[in-house]
C-alpha cells in the first residue's frame, strides 16, 4: 500500500468512564499514514493514556470507530483484540515493561509466543534478536545478560527490539524518553527512526515534551486531536 493510507483512523469516537470521578473522551478525526512517524504532545491529564488504550483496543469506545489496518477494533471479542494487538502492535511503555530476571533474548522474543503471523516473519528469531540489538547499539553481548542488570538506556533499546522484533506494522511509543537526557533522547529518536524505516513500520509516539517535534514526520497537538471532561462527584 501506498504510504499515503491510513494505517490508524478513529472517527467519531467517545469513551466515558464513571466512577468517584468521571471521565469522556471525545475524538472527531484522527489517523496516521502508513510509515509517518507521528508526535502526540499532551500534558499530563489530557486523555493520551486513555487514547493509546482505545487504539491498542485494550479498553472500548461506546461510540464511533477505531480502525488500525482496516480492522474495526470495537468488533472484535475481548479474545480477539488481545490476538491483533499482538500481531499488528509493537508497544513501547514508559517504564519499559521488561521481565527483569529474564534474559534479553527472552525478553525481545515475548512477543513471538503470542503472534503466529510475527513468528513466521521470523525464519531464525534468535539471529533476529541479536541483529536488533547489535543495530540499536548494545553491546554483542548482552542478549544474555537479565534485563533487570540494564542501565536504563540499555532497558529502552531492549524495549525497542522487543517491539520490532516480527514487524508489525504499527509501533506505538508511550513516553518512551522521559527518563533519558537529551542527547540520549535524540540518539533512541534517530535508532528507532532508521528501525522503523528498515522494517516499513508506523511509528506514533506520545509525549509532554515538545522539544522532540522536529525529529518527526508529522506533530498533532492532544487538544487537537481530543476534547476531554472530569468531573468530581
Amino acid at each position: 500500500m501506498s504510504k499515503d493510507t491510513s494505517i490508524l483512523t478513529l472517527k467519531d469516537v467517545r469513551y466515558r468512564w464513571s466512577g468517584r470521578a468521571s471521565f469522556e473522551l471525545s475524538v472527531p478525526q484522527f489517523s496516521v499514514n502508513r510509515g509517518e512517524t507521528v508526535l502526540l504532545l499532551g500534558e499530563s491529564g489530557s486523555g493520551k493514556s486513555t487514547l493509546l488504550s482505545l487504539i491498542c483496543g485494550t479498553i472500548i469506545a461506546q461510540n464511533g470507530i477505531v480502525d488500525v489496518g482496516g480492522t474495526d477494533i470495537g468488533a472484535l471479542s475481548a479474545r480477539e483484540r488481545d490476538q491483533f494487538r499482538a500481531e499488528q502492535i509493537g508497544l513501547i511503555f514508559q517504564q519499559f515493561n521488561l521481565l527483569p530476571y529474564a534474559t534479553v533474548l527472552d525478553n525481545i522474543l515475548l512477543p513471538l509466543r503470542f503472534a503466529k503471523s510475527r513468528r513466521q516473519a521470523v525464519p531464525s528469531p534468535n539471529a533476529m534478536a541479536s541483529q536488533l540489538c547489535d543495530e540499536l547499539g548494545l553491546p554483542s553481548d548482552v542478549i544474555h545478560a537479565r534485563a533487570g542488570t540494564l542501565s536504563v538506556g540499555q532497558q529502552q533499546r531492549v524495549a525497542a527490539a522487543r517491539a520490532l522484533i516480527g514487524n508489525p506494522p504499527l509501533i506505538i511509543a508511550d513516553e518512551p524518553t522521559s527518563a533519558l537526557d537529551a542527547a540520549t533522547q535524540l540518539t533512541f529518536l534517530k535508532l528507532l527512526f532508521d528501525q522503523s524505516r528498515q522494517h516499513d513500520t508506523t511509528l506514533l509516539m506520545v509525549s509532554h515534551d515538545a522539544r522532540l517535534a522536529d525529529q518527526f514526520d508529522r506533530v498533532v497537538k492532544m487538544s487537537d486531536v481530543a476534547e476531554n471532561k472530569r468531573e468530581t462527584t
